[in-house]
């Protein structure tokens, strides 16, 4: 797979204006930020993903241009693909990448159990 790397480029310079301190790199055969040791937002092909919160979940699944991600046929809950007609402006792209920073700052990710 690939990523939109001016997408990428946005997103980058957009959390550095925020002050966000973040790690990108390849992950889910596109592009993804890490923040606080969490996956959190990145690209795949042209769409955003990003990773949310629990309680916003279902909420932004009802959204246009939101979908479940689906990786390898199985839906990962939590995980979601925005369309990228639904991020054409700062503002908007701004407002999702909200989504992912709360998750950075408040979610908690599950640790693999131990064989």
């Amino acid at each position: 797979m690939s990523y939109n790397e001016t997408l990428a480029i946005t997103i980058e310079k957009r959390l550095l204006e925020q002050g966000i301190v973040f790690e990108s790199k390849k992950m889910f055969g596109g592009y993804g930020c890490m923040i606080n040791d969490k996956m959190c937002v990145g690209i795949v092909d042209d769409q955003l993903m990003l990773r949310v919160l629990e309680e916003h979940y279902e909420g932004l699944l009802q959204e246009n241009g939101v979908s479940p991600m689906n990786f390898t046929g199985k839906i990962m809950k939590g995980f979601l693909f925005i369309d990228p007609e639904v991020f054409q402006t700062h503002t908007q792209l701004d407002r999702w990448l909200q989504y992912g920073l709360e998750f950075a700052e408040k979610g908690v990710v599950k640790s693999k159990k131990k064989k």
